[in-house]
């Protein structure tokens, strides 16, 4: 299956970008008028996860209510300055979701099937949380595409991530 998008000029260092006859979006490389393309790819990678996160729990039958991302990222110094760590906190809010349905559904849509996660470096580490419902959890881990530990402060435990096949 084939995906075809284009990026037209619209001056300076801005950028109109979508799938031709679709709906587009501005990308500024100075980041002033519009998402950078970095900006753009983090949003892209958060939106992503969540659109499994909503899927998976709703599957569950416990729907979501509300669903926020928050990402930050660092780059590597050196051209091209490449991302090497990613932090996603999720703040999900919905009746009858548990904390390990929730973590689970972050868990498997980052390891197993968000595309954009799976086109992106394997080295890129990922640290990740969810906030379910007002009450903060452990920080997890995705170091790379195979593998998952999850962390708190006071103990740390590895669980089994699933291998990268989609």
């Amino acid at each position: 299956m084939s995906q075809h998008v284009r990026v037209t000029w619209a001056g300076g260092q801005r950028f109109d970008a979508g799938r031709p006859g679709g709906p587009v979006m501005r990308l500024d490389g100075s980041a002033d008028t519009a998402p950078s393309p970095v900006d753009a790819l983090l949003n892209a990678l958060a939106a992503c996860i969540a659109v499994d996160v909503i899927e998976i729990l709703h599957k569950r039958r416990t729907p979501v209510h509300a669903l926020t991302v928050d990402v930050t990222a660092t780059r590597v110094q050196t051209i091209p300055r490449h991302l090497k760590q990613v932090t996603l906190t999720f703040v999900i809010d919905g009746d009858g979701i548990d904390r390990v349905h929730a973590e689970r559904a972050v868990d498997l849509s980052i390891t197993k099937y968000c595309s954009v996660r799976d086109s992106l470096r394997p080295d890129i580490h990922i640290d990740w949380s969810v906030t379910l419902n007002g009450v903060s959890g452990d920080t997890a881990s995705a170091p790379g595409p195979l593998s998952a530990t999850m962390t708190s402060a006071t103990s740390a435990h590895s669980h089994s991530a699933h291998p990268h096949h989609e």
